[in-house]
């Protein structure tokens, strides 16, 4: 007898995102389980840090539904802010703060 899969941590459902009237990402649709490792890979422009940030709550979606361990990213981005963890694409270390207030700049992020 097959076992339901179990429900999705990360659910992309019909994402569309856009800049002014210029789509950046059009239908994008996904979902990752627990346990499983996946990557966002395409070339310059091709939305991946669209994607992200929508995810993240940072940018708001045109359309689609987006949920993190079944939490919807548009109704609760507190919720899902505090559930996930991000890597920045680069940082750097600001040379006046010293590395106990950097240490808390980053934490607090």
């Amino acid at each position: 007898m097959n076992e339901p899969a179990p429900p999705a941590v990360l659910d992309v459902y019909e994402l569309n995102v856009a800049y002014g009237g210029r789509s950046v990402v059009e239908g994008v649709s996904f979902q990752i389980h627990r346990g499983e490792i996946f990557g966002l890979s395409g070339p310059n422009g091709a939305g991946k840090t669209s994607t992200l940030s929508a995810i993240e709550g940072l940018v708001r979606p045109k359309s689609g539904r987006l949920l993190v361990d079944g939490i919807d990213v548009q109704q609760e981005p507190l919720g899902v802010k505090a559930c996930l963890g991000v890597q920045l694409q680069s940082s750097s270390f600001q040379a006046e703060l010293t590395i106990q207030q950097s240490a808390r700049l980053y934490g607090g992020l």
